[in-house]
């Protein structure tokens, strides 16, 4: 099968692109896949367009539009693998594909053309309005790019999207989770063109053995993703415990950081490690007992549970979207709330008082990751789902 994949880099590299790229590099060993790619970096400094063009531009580009059709000269493609567009590939993708009679898959990694900025957060908490296409919670309170005017642009480009029907052009669309499926249902999505299917993952040769006795969050240092709660946790803990309260290491960076900082160093247990990647990361997930996934807002999946999985630890996640999917309630890992500091606490307390539970827990998060998160099995569900949009008509 010949495929075009089109996405749009966002100005910081996360969890979509690094799906994406792996999406691309299976496909591409069994499939003739291109890739055609834009880069919202494009739309800043000094070499970028005037503001107004960046405005017209989302509804069309034709710098982008230039590029998608040199892509696909370089061979008729049987499909296009649509990911994130927006801003500079532009919603003209749509109509497009429709002049060209090339059928979309669009994958849903989050909750775009539903939400503004993709998560549904606006004022601290889920602005669910974007569900029934109504975006003044995140225009009001500059939910993408921190910016009230670039919210309503891109709302306003997204409500005439809708009303023009681009997404009909959308012959089969993945949802990464169970949830996600029924969220976009609920928006409108019709039911029998909208698949589950999760992400795949391809274990480490070994789980790394027991680990030890601190605990890790890893992630961006965003209110959404729970960071304060998981402070609110520790310092319960270390009422209760004192000196003897478990560590506690966050990895990561953004608009928190300094009340990450400021908190941290008026605790005993909890270190702030900044952005950690590589090797350091090997290490701080091998010498856990337990990784932490707090979030508030609606996660579509959270492959930080994959990685956890992977070094055989298990995780403590707040039953948020797509985390209660992948999460076996006192089998894999602990389920609490979103919000809830209390309830957390008590979970930590529980692996504290029965580090063999612990441990069996990871044990049991990678024999859940080996059998559910099969590379071969997400081939196999790519491919019924490739051949439903191949075959189903036009819907002009």
């Amino acid at each position: 099968m010949k495929i075009l994949n089109i996405f749009n880099h966002y100005l910081e590299t996360g969890g979509e692109a690094r799906a994406v790229d792996a999406i691309c590099g299976s496909l591409s060993q069994i499939h003739d896949l291109r890739r055609c790619e834009f880069f919202s970096s494009d739309w800043t400094g000094a070499d970028a367009p005037a503001k107004w063009k960046q405005a017209l531009w989302m509804f069309r580009n034709p710098k982008s539009l230039d590029e998608l059709r040199r892509c696909e000269q370089l061979g008729r493609s049987d499909l296009w693998l649509v990911h994130n567009i927006l801003p500079v590939g532009s919603l003209a993708v749509y109509p497009e594909a429709q002049r060209q009679d090339v059928p979309i898959v669009q994958y849903v990694h989050n909750f775009r053309p539903f939400s503004v900025s993709g998560y549904l957060w606006a004022d601290n908490k889920v602005a669910t309005g974007g569900l029934s296409k109504n975006y003044w919670s995140e225009i009001r309170h500059g939910a993408w790019q921190n910016s009230r005017a670039k919210t309503a642009l891109l709302a306003l480009a997204l409500t005439m999207g809708h009303a023009l029907g681009y997404w009909r052009n959308v012959r089969a669309w993945i949802a990464i989770s169970e949830f996600m499926r029924a969220r976009f249902v609920a928006a409108g999505v019709p039911s029998h063109k909208i698949f589950t299917l999760r992400h795949f993952w391809n274990p480490r040769p070994t789980g790394n053995g027991s680990g030890g006795r601190g605990y890790v969050f890893l992630g961006r240092l965003v209110e959404a993703k729970g960071v304060n709660v998981l402070l609110d946790a520790w310092q319960i803990l270390e009422r209760r415990y004192g000196p003897l309260t478990p560590p506690l290491l966050i990895g990561g960076d953004g608009p928190l950081r300094s009340v990450v900082i400021s908190r941290a160093g008026r605790m005993r247990a909890v270190t702030f490690g900044g952005q950690i990647s590589g090797s350091a990361k090997q290490e701080a997930l091998k010498g856990s007992r337990a990784v932490i996934v707090p979030s508030i807002s609606w996660e579509a999946l959270g492959l930080t549970v994959y990685e956890a999985y992977d070094y055989s630890r298990p995780v403590l996640v707040a039953n948020s979207g797509g985390l209660g999917e992948v999460v076996v309630e006192g089998k894999t890992g602990f389920i609490h709330q979103p919000g809830n500091a209390d309830e957390l606490a008590q979970q930590v307390i529980k692996m504290e008082n029965e580090p063999g539970r612990a441990r069996e827990m990871g044990r049991c998060g990678r024999s859940w990751l080996e059998v559910n998160a099969s590379e071969s099995e997400w081939r196999r569900g790519f491919a019924a789902i490739a051949e439903y949009a191949v075959r189903t008509d036009s819907p002009r």
